[in-house]
């Protein structure tokens, strides 16, 4: 299948880009700076360019079969855009062009319920904490990234991860319509997600929570590492 990755460069472009090169997909691995992708082969093409540029959006998805995006941002306390702007001209090149799969990355916090079995302190105090606080401006633009794309007449999938962390491997992962029991997902689950729904079809026009349940790290360690970070 010919795929088109956008935000290929960050750390969960860079499994879904590896996992669907080695299942025998055609890659387009879209990043601001080409030179820095560390993934080659004869399947994959890197393709330098911004999702705020309309014009090489476009040419980016002209041919392809399938889109994924895997946007992502640091945290900030101004306001944010990439999501919602990167979204529109994605999904306008997309009509241009007749391509019809998008699947795309924002967060388990916007399904607006807790995890099932959560503690009280994750519940009322930390994950508030970084919605509406640290995370706010992200957050926000993920939610208006989402109307974008449910408002759309393509064949879409949003999946919403948990606390992002690296393994070296895909697990037995599980993925619902609902939120899921759990604080984490890998990004090699993530990216095995990702294309899946691309690939297979699955969840169509859906909100689909993905979450890791081997070996996932304790909070202290995801939150010192990855929330200021803001890898995707």
């Amino acid at each position: 299948m010919k795929l088109v990755v956008f935000g290929a460069n960050g750390p969960t472009g860079r499994q879904v880009t590896e996992q669907a090169v080695a299942e025998g997909h055609s890659v387009v691995a879209v990043t601001r700076r080409p030179e820095e992708f560390p993934l080659s082969d004869p399947r994959l093409r890197v393709v330098g360019a911004d999702v705020e540029d309309p014009a090489a959006v476009e040419r980016a998805v002209a041919g392809q079969e399938a889109v994924i995006s895997t946007l992502g941002v640091p945290y900030s306390r101004n306001p944010v855009t990439v999501y919602s702007e990167g979204i529109t001209h994605i999904t306008q090149a997309m009509t241009k062009h007749g391509v019809r799969r998008l699947v795309c990355v924002t967060s388990t916090v916007l399904f607006g319920v807790s995890a099932p079995g959560e503690t009280f302190f994750f519940r009322t105090v930390l994950e508030p904490f970084i919605a509406r606080t640290i995370g706010r401006t992200v957050y926000d633009d993920m939610r208006r990234m989402e109307r974008i794309v449910s408002d759309s007449h393509h064949e879409w999938t949003v999946v919403r991860p948990a606390g992002l962390f690296d393994t070296n491997a895909v697990s037995d992962y599980q993925v619902a319509t609902s939120r899921l029991p759990g604080r984490f997902t890998s990004r090699a689950d993530l990216g095995n997600a990702l294309l899946r729904e691309a690939t297979g079809g699955r969840h169509v026009r859906a909100f689909i929570d993905v979450r890791t349940t081997e070996g996932v790290p304790s909070v202290l360690d995801v939150i010192r590492k990855e929330a200021f970070g803001g890898k995707k």
